[in-house]
C-alpha cells in the first residue's frame, strides 16, 4: 500500500530519491493573504488562531491553491505557534504586526509550562489532528500532504523573545546566563514535537517539514559549533524519535540562514530525506558540494516571484538546470508573500511544466 501510494504522489517519489523532470512543486505559505479565497475566509473564520484550530476553516484554506493552481503537494494550514500555546503558554496575533506571547524570561516562566507528558497538550491540539484527517481525505489521490512544526531552536526563540526579533538577542542571552534552562526549554520542545509530528503522519500526513527559519543565528558555543548544538541536534533526535514510532517516515528539514556550508550538513547530520534550500543559497553551488543522491528542495526568491516577467523565467530555469537529473522539489527559498501577483504564480508554473 505505502509503495503505490508513493508511485502515485510525484512528491513522494522525489522524497524517496527519484528525479523527475520537470520536478513537481508547492510553495511554502502558499495558503496566504495574497489568494482572495484565503482573505474571504480568514475574514469569516474570526481571528487567525481559529481559523488554525477550527477543522473546517483550516482545511477549506489548505485546499485553495490546490484547486487554483494543482500543486502537487499541500501543507496544512496551521502555524509553528499552536505548540507553545498547547504548552501553556499565552499566544496572540496582532492584526499587522505578527505574534505576541507572553515572554519566557527565567525560570518561573518556564515551570508554568505543562510537562512534556501532560494529557491536555494533544487535547488541545486534537484540532489539527482533525484538520489532517480531513484534508487528506479531500485533497487528489495524487498530492502529497505534508504537516510540519517549527524547529525547537525556532519556536524556543519565540518563546523566550514574546515575538520574532532580528537579532534574537532575548534568547541568545538566555543561553549565556542559564544554558541548562535553554537545554531544558529545547528538550521539551523536542518531546512534544516529535509526538506532534507522530500524530501527523498518522493522521493523514504523507511527510512532514520542520521549519528552522533561525539556523542563522544561533548563540555563540565553546567550539564553535552551535549549528550542532542548537539546530541540528535538536532536530536529529526528533526524526530519530518520530522514525522510532513511524519507520520510513518522510521528512524536510529548512534550515534557513545557514549558509552553503550549513545546508550541506542538514541531510547527514539530521537523517532528513530532504534539504529545504533559502534563496540565500547558489543552489547549483549547493547540488555541486552534496551527493547526487541528495534531495533538494526551493530556492525562488520570493521577491522575484514578486517581479515576475523575464526575470522570473530565468531564475526558474536557472533552478532547473541546478538540478537537472537530481531529485529536487521546486519551491521557493521562504514563503510567498501577500502582495505577489496571482498571474506571476500562474506564470511561474507554467514555466516550469512546459516541459510536461
Amino acid at each position: 500500500m505505502a509503495e503505490a501510494r508513493t508511485a502515485n504522489r510525484p512528491v513522494l517519489r522525489v522524497l524517496s530519491g527519484e528525479a523527475i523532470a520537470p520536478p513537481p512543486a508547492w510553495m511554502m505559505r502558499q495558503a496566504g493573504r495574497y489568494l482572495p479565497e484565503y482573505r474571504a475566509t480568514r475574514a469569516e473564520a474570526g481571528s487567525f488562531l481559529d481559523l488554525c484550530y477550527n477543522p473546517a476553516f483550516a482545511t477549506e484554506v489548505t485546499l485553495q491553491p490546490i484547486r487554483r493552481f494543482g500543486f502537487e503537494a499541500s501543507i496544512l494550514f496551521s502555524d509553528i505557534l499552536v505548540v507553545p500555546h498547547a504548552l501553556g503558554q499565552d499566544v496572540r496575533f496582532v492584526e499587522g504586526e505578527g505574534p505576541r506571547l507572553d515572554a519566557l524570561e527565567g525560570r518561573a516562566q518556564f515551570e508554568r509550562l505543562r510537562e512534556a507528558g501532560d494529557p491536555a497538550i494533544f487535547s488541545h491540539l486534537a484540532p489539527v489532528f482533525e484538520a489532517v484527517e480531513r484534508i487528506r481525505g479531500a485533497l487528489p489521490h495524487e498530492t502529497t500532504l505534508l504537516g510540519f512544526c517549527g524547529a525547537p531552536w525556532t519556536v524556543a526563540s519565540y518563546m523566550i523573545g514574546g515575538r520574532g526579533t532580528p537579532d534574537l538577542a532575548p534568547a541568545r542571552a538566555l543561553a549565556a546566563s542559564d544554558p541548562a534552562l535553554l537545554d531544558a526549554l529545547l528538550d521539551r520542545l523536542v518531546t512534544v514535537q516529535t509526538e506532534y509530528l507522530v500524530r501527523q503522519l498518522r493522521a493523514g500526513a504523507d511527510a512532514v517539514q520542520i521549519f528552522e527559519s533561525h539556523a542563522g543565528v544561533l548563540p555563540d558555543t565553546a567550539d564553535g559549533d552551535a549549528l550542532a548544538r542548537f539546530s541540528l541536534g535538536p532536530i536529529a533526535r526528533m526524526i530519530e524519535g518520530i522514525r522510532a514510532q513511524v519507520p520510513g517516515a518522510r521528512i524536510i528539514v529548512f534550515a534557513r540562514g545557514s549558509g552553503l556550508e550549513g545546508h550541506a550538513r542538514v541531510v547527514p547530520e539530521t537523517g532528513a530525506d530532504a534539504v529545504g534550500v533559502d534563496w540565500g543559497v547558489d543552489l547549483a553551488a549547493l547540488r555541486a558540494r552534496v551527493p547526487a543522491a541528495t534531495v533538494t528542495q526551493g530556492n525562488l526568491h520570493p521577491e522575484t516571484l514578486i517581479e515576475g516577467g523575464r526575470a522570473l523565467d530565468a531564475a526558474v530555469d536557472a533552478i532547473l538546470a541546478a538540478t537537472d537529473g537530481t531529485p529536487h522539489i521546486f519551491n521557493l527559498g521562504h514563503g510567498i508573500t501577500p502582495q505577489t501577483p496571482i498571474a506571476h504564480v500562474e506564470r511561474m508554473l507554467a514555466r516550469l511544466r512546459a516541459g510536461r
